[in-house]
């Protein structure tokens, strides 16, 4: 199976370098929207029979024109929402994002019961994403399409693959609109493919520097 992890697009949230988890979330921007619009010509060589998008609305604005395009309905799950920020919610403050960004990688690292203050744990964020990739392998699909989260996919892909170490999950962001690619299944595990840095649009829908607060790249060792 073919699991493509897509990072919604550009919110105000985003721009403002906050951390926005709490449903539904702020709109896509105008810049958000070009990028969600640009995803069916990217995609357009992927056979997908699925698409996923979580609960908070960005992601669904972001998942509607590819899900025009393929002739799909858009699945809702709340499994894939971003992690919880908790007593982080809305704040955009350097140590804030380092102590966010910090605990989604101890969860990486296998240490399932740190929690981000007033958030969710790591055991708790794994069981509810592992549930819907479950659910999304037992359709058959031999292509999906997840529109997700910054921080969610960072931890998991890094929790889950066989080739994405967590240093690199932690120093090499998903920028809005970029995806991972994964192939695999969940009884022989998943390898990435690819680790996409960009918007799939390409340079005119690209903005690396207004990516938000689950963009930024951490040091995990410090």
């Amino acid at each position: 199976m073919r699991l493509i992890l897509v990072r919604h697009g550009q919110t105000s949230s985003n721009v403002g370098g906050l951390l926005d988890t709490a449903e539904p979330g702020a709109d896509l921007t105008d810049l958000g929207r070009e990028q969600a619009a640009a995803l069916p010509a990217a995609l357009g060589e992927e056979p997908i029979d699925l698409i996923v998008a979580s609960t908070l609305v960005r992601t669904q604005q972001t998942a509607h024109p590819l899900a025009a395009h393929a002739g799909l309905e858009t699945l809702v799950r709340r499994g894939v929402r971003e992690v919880h920020a908790g007593d982080l919610e809305m704040r955009g403050d350097m140590a804030s994002v380092r102590t966010y960004l910090g605990t989604i990688f101890e969860w990486s690292a296998g240490n399932l019961d740190a929690r981000v203050p007033g958030g969710e744990s790591g055991a708790e964020f794994f069981a509810r994403y592992d549930e819907v990739v479950a659910e999304v392998a037992a359709t058959g699909a031999g292509t999906a399409v997840v529109v997700s989260h910054g921080a969610a996919i960072r931890s998991w892909v890094a929790a889950r693959t066989d080739n994405v170490s967590i240093d690199h999950a932690a120093t090499h962001p998903v920028t809005n609109t970029g995806a991972v690619v994964l192939e695999g299944s969940l009884e022989d595990g998943w390898t990435a493919l690819t680790w996409e840095g960009h918007a799939l649009g390409g340079p005119a829908v690209d903005r690396p520097e207004a990516d938000g607060a689950a963009a930024e790249p951490v040091d995990v060792q410090g």
